[in-house]
Protein backbone atom coordinates (compact mmCIF):
# COMPACT_ATOMS: atom_id res chain seq x y z
CA UNK A 1 0.00 0.00 0.00
CA UNK A 2 1.29 3.60 -1.30
CA UNK A 3 1.15 6.12 1.45
CA UNK A 4 -0.88 8.49 -0.58
CA UNK A 5 -3.48 5.42 -0.46
CA UNK A 6 -2.86 4.82 3.40
CA UNK A 7 -3.55 8.70 4.19
CA UNK A 8 -6.52 8.39 2.75
CA UNK A 9 -7.88 5.45 4.66
CA UNK A 10 -6.20 6.70 8.17
CA UNK A 11 -7.07 10.23 8.15
CA UNK A 12 -7.15 12.03 11.71
CA UNK A 13 -10.10 12.16 13.38
CA UNK A 14 -9.46 15.65 15.48
CA UNK A 15 -8.52 16.66 18.64
CA UNK A 16 -10.45 15.03 21.67
CA UNK A 17 -11.46 17.19 24.63
CA UNK A 18 -9.00 15.83 27.06
CA UNK A 19 -6.70 16.04 24.50
CA UNK A 20 -7.57 19.76 24.12
CA UNK A 21 -7.98 20.84 27.95
CA UNK A 22 -4.56 19.45 28.76
CA UNK A 23 -2.93 21.63 26.00
CA UNK A 24 -5.06 24.66 27.07
CA UNK A 25 -4.15 24.35 30.70
CA UNK A 26 -1.74 26.71 30.93
CA UNK A 27 -3.98 29.20 30.13
CA UNK A 28 -6.06 28.49 33.47
CA UNK A 29 -5.72 30.96 36.57
CA UNK A 30 -5.13 28.43 38.55
CA UNK A 31 -2.96 25.25 36.59
CA UNK A 32 -2.83 22.61 38.64
CA UNK A 33 -5.62 19.78 37.06
CA UNK A 34 -8.58 20.74 38.96
CA UNK A 35 -10.46 22.62 36.98
CA UNK A 36 -9.69 20.44 34.15
CA UNK A 37 -11.15 17.74 36.28
CA UNK A 38 -13.78 19.38 36.61
CA UNK A 39 -14.79 20.27 33.07
CA UNK A 40 -14.29 16.48 32.32
CA UNK A 41 -16.81 15.66 35.04
CA UNK A 42 -19.13 17.98 33.54
CA UNK A 43 -18.56 16.07 29.77
CA UNK A 44 -18.95 12.54 31.39
CA UNK A 45 -22.50 13.27 32.89
CA UNK A 46 -23.27 15.28 29.72
CA UNK A 47 -22.37 12.06 27.65
CA UNK A 48 -24.77 10.26 30.31
CA UNK A 49 -27.44 12.46 29.93
CA UNK A 50 -27.44 12.34 25.81
CA UNK A 51 -27.37 8.61 25.79
CA UNK A 52 -30.94 9.20 28.40
CA UNK A 53 -32.30 11.52 26.04
CA UNK A 54 -32.10 10.02 23.07
CA UNK A 55 -33.49 6.87 24.37
CA UNK A 56 -36.31 8.45 26.24
CA UNK A 57 -38.32 7.27 24.31
CA UNK A 58 -37.88 3.57 24.63
CA UNK A 59 -37.12 3.76 28.21
CA UNK A 60 -40.22 5.42 30.21
CA UNK A 61 -38.51 8.46 31.43
CA UNK A 62 -40.65 11.29 29.09
CA UNK A 63 -43.27 12.49 31.40
CA UNK A 64 -43.81 14.77 34.05
CA UNK A 65 -43.05 13.46 37.66
CA UNK A 66 -46.73 14.71 39.25
CA UNK A 67 -44.56 17.19 41.07
CA UNK A 68 -43.05 20.41 41.21
CA UNK A 69 -39.38 21.35 41.57
CA UNK A 70 -38.72 24.61 43.84
CA UNK A 71 -38.99 27.23 41.05
CA UNK A 72 -42.97 26.22 41.20
CA UNK A 73 -42.31 24.25 37.23
CA UNK A 74 -43.70 20.55 36.55
CA UNK A 75 -40.82 18.43 37.17
CA UNK A 76 -40.10 16.11 33.94
CA UNK A 77 -38.57 12.69 34.60
CA UNK A 78 -35.24 13.74 32.37
CA UNK A 79 -34.93 16.77 34.65
CA UNK A 80 -34.72 14.35 37.39
CA UNK A 81 -32.46 11.84 36.03
CA UNK A 82 -30.16 14.81 34.79
CA UNK A 83 -29.96 16.22 37.91
CA UNK A 84 -29.03 12.88 39.18
CA UNK A 85 -26.46 12.34 36.66
CA UNK A 86 -24.06 15.61 36.95
CA UNK A 87 -24.76 15.68 40.84
CA UNK A 88 -23.06 11.91 40.83
CA UNK A 89 -20.52 12.82 38.24
CA UNK A 90 -19.11 15.95 40.31
CA UNK A 91 -19.32 14.12 43.67
CA UNK A 92 -17.65 11.14 42.53
CA UNK A 93 -14.89 13.87 40.20
CA UNK A 94 -13.38 14.85 43.91
CA UNK A 95 -13.11 18.81 42.42
CA UNK A 96 -16.40 20.34 43.39
CA UNK A 97 -17.14 21.47 47.13
CA UNK A 98 -20.67 22.11 45.97
CA UNK A 99 -23.39 22.54 43.57
CA UNK A 100 -26.57 24.44 42.80
CA UNK A 101 -28.94 23.04 41.10
CA UNK A 102 -32.11 24.22 39.39
CA UNK A 103 -33.77 21.54 40.72
CA UNK A 104 -32.78 21.53 44.66
CA UNK A 105 -33.75 24.58 47.34
CA UNK A 106 -30.48 24.83 48.59
CA UNK A 107 -26.84 23.83 48.33
CA UNK A 108 -25.52 20.28 47.86
CA UNK A 109 -22.50 19.77 50.10
CA UNK A 110 -20.78 17.11 48.25
CA UNK A 111 -18.44 16.12 50.89
CA UNK A 112 -15.47 17.18 48.77
CA UNK A 113 -14.43 19.38 51.45
CA UNK A 114 -11.07 19.95 49.99
CA UNK A 115 -12.43 20.73 46.52
CA UNK A 116 -11.75 24.45 45.62
CA UNK A 117 -14.55 24.96 43.14
CA UNK A 118 -18.00 25.01 43.29
CA UNK A 119 -20.81 24.44 40.60
CA UNK A 120 -23.67 26.29 39.60
CA UNK A 121 -25.76 24.01 36.85
CA UNK A 122 -29.14 23.70 35.16
CA UNK A 123 -29.21 20.13 34.46
CA UNK A 124 -31.62 19.89 32.00
CA UNK A 125 -33.22 23.49 30.27
CA UNK A 126 -35.95 23.37 27.93
CA UNK A 127 -37.47 20.50 29.72
CA UNK A 128 -40.93 21.81 28.46
CA UNK A 129 -39.84 20.74 25.12
CA UNK A 130 -38.62 16.81 25.97
CA UNK A 131 -41.98 15.22 25.16
CA UNK A 132 -41.87 16.95 21.48
CA UNK A 133 -38.72 16.01 20.74
CA UNK A 134 -36.96 19.42 20.42
CA UNK A 135 -33.13 20.33 21.46
CA UNK A 136 -32.75 21.02 25.27
CA UNK A 137 -29.64 21.55 26.93
CA UNK A 138 -27.07 21.53 30.53
CA UNK A 139 -26.05 25.43 31.32
CA UNK A 140 -23.20 25.33 33.80
CA UNK A 141 -20.96 27.67 35.72
CA UNK A 142 -17.91 27.42 37.69
CA UNK A 143 -16.21 29.45 40.77
CA UNK A 144 -13.28 28.92 42.89
CA UNK A 145 -14.70 28.76 45.99
CA UNK A 146 -14.24 32.47 48.72
CA UNK A 147 -15.08 30.15 51.96
CA UNK A 148 -11.90 27.54 53.40
CA UNK A 149 -10.70 24.98 51.48
CA UNK A 150 -11.68 21.88 53.99
CA UNK A 151 -14.82 23.00 55.56
CA UNK A 152 -18.38 23.44 53.83
CA UNK A 153 -19.32 25.71 50.84
CA UNK A 154 -21.49 28.92 52.01
CA UNK A 155 -23.99 31.12 50.15
CA UNK A 156 -20.80 33.76 49.44
CA UNK A 157 -19.11 30.92 47.55
CA UNK A 158 -22.06 31.16 44.79
CA UNK A 159 -23.13 34.86 45.32
CA UNK A 160 -19.78 36.19 44.13
CA UNK A 161 -21.17 37.95 40.59
CA UNK A 162 -20.71 36.78 37.51
CA UNK A 163 -17.35 38.36 36.70
CA UNK A 164 -15.91 36.09 39.16
CA UNK A 165 -16.89 33.02 37.27
CA UNK A 166 -13.44 30.80 35.96
CA UNK A 167 -15.44 28.86 33.51
CA UNK A 168 -19.02 28.62 31.75
CA UNK A 169 -20.85 26.65 29.30
CA UNK A 170 -23.52 24.84 27.87
CA UNK A 171 -24.46 21.60 26.35
CA UNK A 172 -26.55 20.97 23.49
CA UNK A 173 -28.87 17.86 23.31
CA UNK A 174 -29.81 18.67 19.52
CA UNK A 175 -29.17 16.81 15.88
CA UNK A 176 -25.99 16.43 17.17
CA UNK A 177 -24.52 16.84 20.63
CA UNK A 178 -22.63 20.15 21.57
CA UNK A 179 -20.70 21.40 24.26
CA UNK A 180 -19.27 24.75 23.87
CA UNK A 181 -17.25 26.87 26.62
CA UNK A 182 -15.03 29.24 28.04
CA UNK A 183 -12.54 29.87 30.99
CA UNK A 184 -11.84 33.41 30.17
CA UNK A 185 -9.97 32.70 26.96
CA UNK A 186 -12.45 32.67 24.11
CA UNK A 187 -15.31 30.59 23.25
CA UNK A 188 -14.85 26.52 21.94
CA UNK A 189 -17.00 24.00 20.87
CA UNK A 190 -16.63 20.19 20.94
CA UNK A 191 -19.31 17.76 19.27
CA UNK A 192 -20.20 14.34 20.18
CA UNK A 193 -19.00 11.80 18.11
CA UNK A 194 -21.28 8.45 19.34
CA UNK A 195 -19.26 5.13 17.78
CA UNK A 196 -16.03 6.70 19.72
CA UNK A 197 -17.58 7.88 22.72
CA UNK A 198 -15.31 11.33 22.61
CA UNK A 199 -16.03 14.75 21.79
CA UNK A 200 -13.95 16.30 19.49
CA UNK A 201 -12.82 20.02 19.31
CA UNK A 202 -15.21 21.32 15.84
CA UNK A 203 -15.34 24.96 16.71
CA UNK A 204 -12.02 26.54 17.89
CA UNK A 205 -12.82 30.17 18.05
CA UNK A 206 -16.52 30.87 18.09
CA UNK A 207 -17.27 34.46 17.99
CA UNK A 208 -20.95 35.91 17.15
CA UNK A 209 -21.52 37.56 14.13
CA UNK A 210 -21.68 41.64 14.40
CA UNK A 211 -25.31 41.70 13.59
CA UNK A 212 -27.87 38.67 12.16
CA UNK A 213 -30.86 38.02 10.47
CA UNK A 214 -32.80 36.45 13.72
CA UNK A 215 -34.78 38.27 17.43
CA UNK A 216 -36.05 35.52 19.30
CA UNK A 217 -38.74 35.99 21.94
CA UNK A 218 -42.44 34.96 22.98
CA UNK A 219 -44.32 36.86 21.07
CA UNK A 220 -46.89 35.92 23.02
CA UNK A 221 -46.11 38.05 25.89
CA UNK A 222 -45.95 41.09 23.11
CA UNK A 223 -48.55 42.99 25.23
CA UNK A 224 -46.72 42.70 28.37
CA UNK A 225 -43.26 44.02 27.11
CA UNK A 226 -41.76 47.35 27.71
CA UNK A 227 -42.85 49.79 25.25
CA UNK A 228 -39.01 50.05 24.59
CA UNK A 229 -39.13 46.57 23.88
CA UNK A 230 -41.78 46.48 20.96
CA UNK A 231 -40.55 49.67 19.23
CA UNK A 232 -37.40 47.50 18.99
CA UNK A 233 -38.99 44.45 17.81
CA UNK A 234 -41.53 46.59 15.78
CA UNK A 235 -38.22 48.12 13.44
CA UNK A 236 -36.70 44.11 13.63
CA UNK A 237 -39.72 43.66 11.53
CA UNK A 238 -39.92 46.82 9.41
CA UNK A 239 -35.84 45.13 8.61
CA UNK A 240 -37.67 42.22 7.70
CA UNK A 241 -35.70 39.58 10.32
CA UNK A 242 -36.89 36.31 11.03
CA UNK A 243 -38.70 35.33 14.20
CA UNK A 244 -37.26 32.24 15.52
CA UNK A 245 -37.99 30.94 18.98
CA UNK A 246 -37.93 27.67 20.27
CA UNK A 247 -38.74 27.70 23.58
CA UNK A 248 -35.74 26.14 24.97
CA UNK A 249 -33.21 28.93 26.22
CA UNK A 250 -29.77 26.82 24.62
CA UNK A 251 -31.00 25.93 21.46
CA UNK A 252 -32.11 29.95 20.58
CA UNK A 253 -29.27 31.11 22.32
CA UNK A 254 -27.05 28.68 20.14
CA UNK A 255 -28.40 29.29 17.04
CA UNK A 256 -28.19 33.01 17.42
CA UNK A 257 -24.65 32.29 18.58
CA UNK A 258 -23.42 30.93 15.49
CA UNK A 259 -26.02 32.67 12.49
CA UNK A 260 -26.22 35.89 14.64
CA UNK A 261 -29.10 37.34 16.45
CA UNK A 262 -30.56 38.29 19.63
CA UNK A 263 -32.40 36.64 22.39
CA UNK A 264 -34.72 38.57 24.42
CA UNK A 265 -36.60 37.84 27.23
CA UNK A 266 -37.81 40.56 28.60
CA UNK A 267 -40.05 41.76 32.04
CA UNK A 268 -44.04 40.91 32.12
CA UNK A 269 -46.78 41.32 34.13
CA UNK A 270 -46.51 37.74 35.06
CA UNK A 271 -42.85 38.15 35.70
CA UNK A 272 -41.93 41.77 36.54
CA UNK A 273 -38.22 40.62 37.95
CA UNK A 274 -37.96 38.29 34.81
CA UNK A 275 -38.38 34.65 34.26
CA UNK A 276 -34.24 33.46 33.73
CA UNK A 277 -32.25 32.52 36.75
CA UNK A 278 -28.84 34.44 36.95
CA UNK A 279 -26.72 31.99 38.52
CA UNK A 280 -27.17 29.16 36.10
CA UNK A 281 -28.75 30.52 33.36
CA UNK A 282 -27.93 34.00 32.66
CA UNK A 283 -24.41 35.02 33.96
CA UNK A 284 -22.74 31.66 32.43
CA UNK A 285 -24.44 32.75 29.14
CA UNK A 286 -23.66 36.29 29.53
CA UNK A 287 -19.86 35.48 30.46
CA UNK A 288 -19.58 33.01 27.03
CA UNK A 289 -21.43 35.89 24.80
CA UNK A 290 -19.10 38.22 26.32
CA UNK A 291 -15.92 35.93 25.58
CA UNK A 292 -17.51 35.62 22.00
CA UNK A 293 -17.94 39.29 21.27
CA UNK A 294 -21.26 39.93 21.89
CA UNK A 295 -23.16 41.32 24.79
CA UNK A 296 -25.87 40.61 27.78
CA UNK A 297 -27.86 42.96 29.49
CA UNK A 298 -30.45 42.79 32.16
CA UNK A 299 -32.28 46.20 30.56
CA UNK A 300 -30.74 48.08 33.52
CA UNK A 301 -26.90 47.30 32.98
CA UNK A 302 -24.64 44.53 31.94
CA UNK A 303 -25.74 41.17 33.19
CA UNK A 304 -22.53 40.15 34.57
CA UNK A 305 -22.68 43.84 36.69
CA UNK A 306 -25.69 42.29 38.27
CA UNK A 307 -25.19 41.42 42.14
CA UNK A 308 -26.78 38.06 42.79
CA UNK A 309 -28.52 38.06 45.94
CA UNK A 310 -30.56 34.93 46.15
CA UNK A 311 -29.38 31.38 44.25
CA UNK A 312 -32.63 31.37 42.79
CA UNK A 313 -32.89 34.70 41.92
CA UNK A 314 -34.31 36.09 38.24
CA UNK A 315 -33.79 38.37 35.93
CA UNK A 316 -34.65 39.47 32.68
CA UNK A 317 -32.05 38.77 29.50
CA UNK A 318 -31.12 40.30 26.29
CA UNK A 319 -28.51 38.76 25.07
CA UNK A 320 -26.57 38.94 21.52
CA UNK A 321 -24.88 40.07 18.60
CA UNK A 322 -23.04 43.99 19.81
CA UNK A 323 -24.83 46.15 16.55
CA UNK A 324 -28.10 44.45 17.62
CA UNK A 325 -27.84 44.77 21.48
CA UNK A 326 -26.12 48.42 20.63
CA UNK A 327 -29.93 49.46 18.45
CA UNK A 328 -32.05 47.85 21.89
CA UNK A 329 -29.70 49.96 24.25
CA UNK A 330 -30.64 53.08 22.13
CA UNK A 331 -34.41 52.29 22.27
CA UNK A 332 -34.09 51.52 26.12
CA UNK A 333 -32.63 55.30 26.13
CA UNK A 334 -34.58 57.22 23.78
CA UNK A 335 -37.81 55.80 26.09
CA UNK A 336 -36.31 57.00 28.80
Amino acid sequence: MNLTSENTLAQPVGTTLDRYIMRAQAEFAYATGELSQLLRDLALAGKIVHRDVNRAGLTGIIGSMGQQNVQGEQQQRLDVEANIRFIRALRNGGEACAILSEEEDDIIQTGNMKGRYVVAIDPLDGSSNIDVNVSIGTIFSIYRRVSAVGGPATRADFLQGGRAQIAAGYILYGTSTMLVYTTGHGVVGFTYENSLGEFFLSHPNITIPATGPVFSCNEGNWFDYPEYVRAFLTRCKQQRMSGRYVGSLVADYHRNLFTGGIYLYPPTAKNPAGKLRVLYENFPLALLIEQAGGRAETGQGPMLDLEPTDFHQRSPLFVGSPELMTSLLAESAASV
